[in-house]
């Protein structure tokens, strides 16, 4: 039988892991680019159920035809579908709201900071170790953060509501990365993708259809091809990459490449949109970017996979 999707992510080599770590890394920040184009032409929970919805049409339909993948217990449907609500509804619903009235760049580095959050709960929760170093790591991402929001906010280019929206959707990412861990679903990640994008398309529609201003839409060539890209790259390749991630390196480690994101975002979110970059914005990304590499702590060597972090 011809490799699935799910073989490409779910077994990679070590020669590939690194690979898949900058792909990741890529996908996940330049969303934040897409995602601002999208939220511009067209209203945030319209935008996001037609997304989730195609996702994972897309993903269950190109797997009808792989039955070893289908291995799934009710609890683990049922765990993917509330993955799907946390991790994409709530999470991407929050940060699209706040993204019309912040720039991309910033809401890229507030997101970024899940992985500080992160080894917090995962300590706290999944009983793995925080150190001082970590706690050193927390006190410089929240700074060097407060930093660059107090300067944006006083010079009145991102507003407060979208930077509160923004911080509650990062409650979500880590709300969803520690029930990841915590449930452990089994089953392919894949088709577990799917079921997740399928279950978030199906809670918002109800609210697009209902709240949404359709006349908001505005057809154009970029914003069809940022969906395009937010559908392929954002709702199916970065995140099967990323649950791959979180069950090969745990959550901590996996949380921790989102170090590169902050400046990544920003230097994206300048070429493509051209957003404003403040010297308050590189002091701030270094303590960001620090903070967020010191929560990584060395992973013990796996005993059951081939590849590690």
């Amino acid at each position: 039988m011809s490799a699935s999707p799910s073989d490409v992510i779910a077994r990679p080599t070590a020669n590939l892991l690194p690979l898949a770590i900058a792909a990741f890394c890529l996908l996940w920040s330049t969303a934040f680019v897409a995602g601002k184009i999208g939220v511009t032409n067209c209203p945030p929970l319209v935008l996001l159920a037609a997304r989730f919805s195609l996702a994972g049409i897309l993903i269950l339909g190109i797997s009808l035809g792989h039955r070893g993948m289908w291995t799934f217990s009710w609890r683990d449907v049922w765990v993917f579908a509330l993955l799907g609500i946390v991790n994409n509804a709530l999470y991407l619903g929050l940060a699209y709201m706040g993204l019309r009235t912040i720039s991309a760049g910033l809401g890229g580095l507030i997101v970024s900071a899940n992985p500080i959050f992160t080894a917090i709960f995962a300590a706290l929760l999944l009983g793995e170790r925080l150190t001082g170093r970590k706690l050193l790591g927390l006190a410089l991402g929240i700074a060097g953060v407060t930093i660059i929001v107090a300067h944006r906010l006083s010079a009145g280019t991102d507003n407060a509501t979208g930077v509160l929206l923004t911080v509650a959707a990062l409650a979500s990412i880590v709300a969803g990365t520690i029930l990841f861990k915590r449930l452990a679903p089994q089953g392919n990640l894949w088709i577990g993708n799917g079921i997740q994008n399928l279950a978030a398309g199906l809670l918002l529609t109800p609210f697009a259809l209902s709240v949404s201003a359709w006349g908001g839409i505005e057809l154009s060539a970029r914003f069809l091809a940022a969906f395009a890209f937010l559908v392929l790259g954002g709702s199916i390749l970065a995140y099967a990459l990323w649950f791959h991630l979180l069950t090969v390196c745990g959550a901590t480690k996996a949380s921790s490449f989102h170090f590169v994101m902050p400046p990544l975002s920003m230097l994206l979110a300048w070429v493509v949109l051209g957003e404003p970059l403040f010297p308050y914005d590189l002091l701030g990304i270094i303590p960001v970017a620090a903070g967020i590499y010191l929560v990584s702590s060395p992973m013990r060597k796996p005993t059951t996979i081939h590849a590690k972090c």
